[in-house]
This record gives C-alpha cells, sequence and structure tokens, in this order.
C-alpha cells in the first residue's frame, strides 16, 4: 500500500488496483493530508490497521458528499444468458474502481426457484473478500407489460426471502406475465407496491427500483413510466439514462459492429406505437429516452417529477476475453452454469466492459454505506460518465450575491420570486488515462433548462416545449479544474437545470430542432460507433421554486 499513499510515486507507475485504491483516497479528500503507509495503513494485521470502509467513512469532500462509483447491472453464471461467478465481477468491479454494485441476475423460472436462493451464498462470500466495494444482491426484474429493470434491496437476514417471494409473485416470465396488457401493468404497480410494504413493515430496510434499457425495444410506454414513479416514488426512481453493452459498437474487425448497447431492435406487437423509429438507437451511447432535449425525460422533469438517470455495463459476456462457460452445464437443473473455463481465444463479437471499465454511475453518499448509497440514489444525487471523461463534478444552485452554499443534484432551491439565481458549476478533468490508454479531453459543457409546468393531461407525451440548451461553455483546457456560473436570472416561475459534457468528437442538432439543442449526441450508426470515440457525462437536474 505505501506507493498508493506515496505522492512521489507517479500515477503512471502504479498497477490498476493500486491506482484504484489512490483514487479512492483522493474522491474522499484524504490523499496527502496525514495519509501515510506508517500511519493509517499499518501492516495488514496490526492493531492500528485501518480497513478501507473505516477511511472512507467520515472523511468528507468539500461539497459535503463522498461521491461513490458504481453499477446496478451485472449478470453472472446464475443468468441463462451468463457465465462468470459472482467473485469475477466483484473482483474486476474494485480493480476497476467501483465503490458499490447490484448482481442482477435475470427473473426466469430456474432463477426463481433455485439461482436467487444459490447467488446469495457467493454475494456474502464476495463482500466478506473484497470489503472495500459494497456488493447488493438484486435481480433483473422482467416487468410485467414492460421491459427489463433493476430491483435491490439492502443486505440483511431477509434480503434472499423478500427477492425470491417478489420475482415468484410478481416476474413477468414466471408469472407469463409480458403482454402489454392493462392487467399485466397492474401486476407491475403491485410488484412495487409488494416493495414498499416489505420496507415499511421493516422486513428489509430499503429497495428501489430502476428501469433497464428503457427504450431498446419500445416496450416501456410514458404512462407506464409515469405510473410506476406515481404508485411508488420511494421506490421506482429511475431509469438507465444510459444502457449497457457498449462494447457492441466497436466496428469489425476489431469489434461486433452491432449497435451500442445492442440497441438494433425493430417495434413489435408488443411495442408503443406511437414511438418514432430513431427511440430504438442510441445517441453517443445514451438512450433516446434521456439523450434527446425537450424528450420524455425531461417531460418527467417538467411535471416536478423526480425521475433519475444512471449508467452501467449490463455485463454478460466482456469483450475481448477468453474464457467461455463451464463444459456440462444444465442451467435448467442447476439454476447455474459451471465455472467458468479458459478457452485461449479472444472474443471480440463479446459486447460488454466488465463493470466500472466503461461506464460509472456516480452517487453522493453520506458514507460509505449501503444504506447510503440507496439513499443517495433516491435523492438524485447522481451524475453519469463514459470512458472515464472527467474525474469529479459538483453542481450547486443558489441564490446570487448570499454567499449560501446552495442545494445540490436531486435538490430544489426555493427562493423568493424574483430573485436572481446562479448554478455554480466545478468539474475536476481527467487525469490518468482511462482503460482504453489515453486521457480524455473535456471540450464542451452544456447547460440544459426547461419549465415546470405541472402534472401532465396526457399520461403518453414524451415532448416538453420549453426545454433547450440555454447556454456552453467551452473548456479550454485538458488539465486541472474548471469552473463555470451559469446566470438563471431572476426567478418568476419554477425551473430545472441539467448539464451535459462532452469530447466534442461527434454531434448533430437535436431530434427536437437546432433552436432546442443546437449540437447534442449524434445518432450510433452500425459500424461507426466506437464507444471510446464518443464520450459524454449527464448529471441529473436540480430544481429551482420560486415562494410568493
Amino acid at each position: 500500500m505505501a506507493p498508493v499513499v506515496d505522492l512521489s510515486v507517479p500515477d503512471s507507475e502504479l498497477s490498476p488496483g493500486q491506482l484504484s485504491r489512490r483514487q479512492m483516497f483522493r474522491r474522499a479528500g484524504i490523499l496527502g493530508a496525514g495519509l501515510t503507509a506508517a500511519g493509517v495503513l499499518s501492516t495488514p494485521g496490526t492493531a492500528a490497521a485501518a480497513t478501507p470502509e473505516r477511511v472512507r467513512t467520515g472523511a468528507e469532500p468539500r461539497d459535503g458528499y463522498l461521491w461513490l462509483a458504481g453499477d446496478h447491472h451485472i449478470h453472472t453464471q446464475y443468468s441463462s444468458d451468463g457465465f462468470y461467478k459472482v467473485s469475477d465481477h466483484v473482483r474486476h468491479a474494485n480493480a476497476y474502481g467501483l465503490d458499490w454494485m447490484v448482481i442482477t441476475d435475470h427473473g426466469s423460472v430456474a432463477h426463481a426457484k433455485i439461482g436467487v436462493d444459490k447467488v446469495n451464498p457467493d454475494i456474502v462470500a464476495a463482500r466478506k473478500i473484497v470489503k472495500d466495494t459494497l456488493v447488493f444482491q438484486g435481480l433483473e426484474w422482467n416487468i410485467p407489460a414492460a421491459e427489463h429493470g433493476t430491483v435491490f434491496v439492502a443486505p440483511g437476514r431477509n434480503e434472499l426471502s423478500t427477492l425470491k417471494d417478489f420475482e415468484n409473485s410478481f416476474d413477468g416470465s414466471v408469472k407469463n406475465a409480458t403482454a402489454s396488457t392493462p392487467q399485466n401493468e397492474a401486476l407491475a404497480i403491485a410488484g412495487l407496491n409488494f416493495l414498499a410494504d416489505a420496507v415499511k413493515r421493516r422486513r428489509v430496510e430499503d429497495a428501489l427500483f430502476l428501469a433497464n434499457h428503457p427504450a431498446r425495444k419500445g416496450l416501456d410506454s410514458p404512462h407506464e413510466i409515469r405510473g410506476w414513479r406515481d404508485a411508488q416514488p420511494g421506490i421506482a426512481v429511475g431509469m438507465e439514462g444510459a444502457p449497457g453493452h457498449q462494447a457492441a459498437g466497436i466496428p469489425k474487425p476489431n469489434g461486433g459492429g452491432s449497435g451500442r448497447g445492442f440497441y438494433d431492435n425493430s417495434p413489435s406487437a408488443d411495442s408503443w406505437p406511437s414511438y418514432p423509429a430513431e427511440s430504438y438507437k442510441t445517441f453517443g451511447g445514451f438512450d433516446w429516452m434521456t439523450s434527446t432535449v425537450g424528450g420524455l425525460w425531461d417531460s418527467l422533469l417538467a411535471e416536478g417529477k423526480s425521475w433519475w438517470i444512471t449508467a452501467n455495463s449490463d455485463s454478460h459476456a466482456v469483450y475481448g476475453d477468453a474464457s467461455d462457460r463451464g463444459p456440462g452445464s444444465d442451467f435448467d437443473a442447476n439454476g447455474k452454469y459451471n465455472d467458468p473455463v479458459y478457452k485461449g481465444v479472444p472474443n471480440l463479437a463479446n459486447g460488454d466492459f466488465w463493470p466500472g471499465f466503461y461506464s460509472r454511475t456516480h452517487v453522493g453518499a453520506k458514507d460509505f454505506s449501503y444504506t447510503a448509497v440507496m439513499d443517495g440514489i433516491r435523492q438524485g444525487r447522481v451524475w453519469v460518465d463514459h470512458g472515464g471523461l472527467i474525474s469529479g463534478l459538483v453542481v450547486r444552485a443558489r441564490q446570487s450575491g448570499t454567499g449560501q452554499r446552495g442545494v445540490a443534484l436531486g435538490d430544489t432551491l426555493h427562493v423568493r420570486k424574483g430573485a436572481k439565481v446562479e448554478v455554480a458549476i466545478e468539474i475536476t478533468l481527467a487525469n490518468v488515462p482511462n482503460w482504453a490508454q489515453f486521457i480524455p479531453t473535456l471540450a464542451r459543457v452544456d447547460v440544459i433548462q426547461g419549465d415546470v409546468t405541472g402534472p401532465a393531461g396526457d399520461k403518453d407525451v414524451f415532448t416538453t416545449p420549453s426545454t433547450k440548451v440555454v447556454t456552453s461553455f467551452e473548456v479550454g483546457k485538458n488539465t486541472g479544474t474548471v469552473t463555470f456560473t451559469y446566470k438563471a436570472g431572476a426567478i418568476d416561475r419554477p425551473i430545472y437545470v441539467r448539464l451535459r459534457g462532452t469530447d466534442g468528437n461527434r454531434g448533430a442538432a437535436g431530434l427536437l430542432g437546432a433552436a432546442v439543442d443546437p449540437s447534442g449526441p449524434q445518432i450510433d450508426v452500425f459500424g461507426d460507433a466506437d464507444p471510446w470515440k464518443d464520450l459524454w457525462f449527464y448529471s441529473n437536474p436540480i430544481w429551482i421554486v420560486p415562494r410568493g
């Protein structure tokens, strides 16, 4: 551990694991503040030794939160289309710098009957072995009448039984309830109510649901998304702003040459018919619902609905990996595949990255704990990035000229009507190479603003007229920290503000026109969608509401 805390040793000379730990201490704000190998990090086994959890807990960065990177969508040998061990994913996620992760094997008859029980001991064992990455147990819910979603709970003695009861009672595949019918939509709401009741009765300490790859197949209609959120706003809190499977876009012959996120679908009988053709594609690696300024996500925010975005790996089979599914496996009988084996041939057709390798969801947590991560997600203290485009983001909305600290992402700033408001933005630029071995350069930051107009009369609306890019900041440097201030002006109506940033490699006018979004992400084209050559970050919003 000595090289990690010895700042005379440059980042370039550290191993990936050592670099991950140094970055952890940087995020915690304690590197160089008396942290020495002979002090806090003394020889393992001695009384003075400190675990990573104890180092992080209470080490508050100056914006008041630990910003913990994570991934809520990961598959193992307990998924019908996976094959890695839980420990494989946990060890890689830890090496690539993740602070938290969720194991989300597919809901299915075999998983509900066998797999959900068998994966739990593996998760519990991983928690003991890798102590500085929080490992949640969850599952990928086949949402009745809709697509997939992450469901996960806080660890505890009832985590397994709660997830098992939920899957057996409410999974669309288990209950043969995948068709888009009112009855199946009601079953999805009942599942969310079950989770809320489990928390209320203290069967589990906490539970969350996030919709996965929401536009991939056109199955998640606007009214269903609104229905989930409105039924249980403390459980149904958001969606993948960017799907996993980002390596699928690497062009042939070096990759599969598919769509980023495997967004290569067409409408089916269960797809919501009013979605446009471009909704089935990604834009700069982000889902159409998120990437369209003034689109579906903004239509929810314009109602004042707390609906957050995330990004993750959806890791099943890793690009370039040379392992294969264990021979002699019988998934239906055993609820799992045998442990993977080395086959010696790198598979360039695989579409995934290891957790933490490319996509990250950064959560502002009050401490290093499971419940703090879940609370941070629920509160919307979240920003996401691809490829390590930036190293840190602090956003505060505050009344101008008052010296107030202001409010953070996901929060609401209340001011008197007519008061002037500003949004302070501080970005720590990328300072080390990403896992593709280059240091990304942030070219531009966009500020997106919209009016809050109240509940929509039409539950299937997926546009909002007032939202647009209101200003852009050119970065102009590639090291250190940059700060910008957006002057929102005198506030005479409720608004929200969110951020987006790009490496500037690809861009196009937004789907709702250049007046709304002059240079947004470009639609991803099969055969020309290298994920490393088109990097973006997105933040969740801050609301600003006048009184009087």
